[in-house]
């Protein structure tokens, strides 16, 4: 089915370019900015984003598995500071 007729985007190629990105990364945060430059294309009116989104979230990869979200909050708890100077005060 074509999703983007702007720039002739079928729900095949959005699923294949998901895939591609989590085999690629297994972390990366996806987004429609980055299924359009995986393609090789831009968004240009934008009437398309939403049947976009719909099929990005069809897709059984898009998701972070659940171990690698719980392992990135605890990497972010253990940084308290967000990488500030131990002697930052704010004025």
């Amino acid at each position: 089915m074509i999703i983007c007729h702007c720039q002739s985007i079928t729900d095949r190629d959005i699923r294949a370019a998901v895939d591609w990105m989590r085999a690629a990364d297994e972390d990366t945060l996806i987004t429609p900015g980055k299924v359009y430059r995986a393609l090789g294309k831009k968004a240009d009116c934008g009437g398309c984003l939403p049947l976009f989104l719909d099929t990005m979230h069809q897709c059984d990869t898009f998701v972070i598995p659940m171990q690698r979200r719980v392992e990135r909050r605890e990497k972010s708890k253990e940084v308290s500071d967000e990488g500030r100077r131990k002697g930052y005060r704010v004025p």
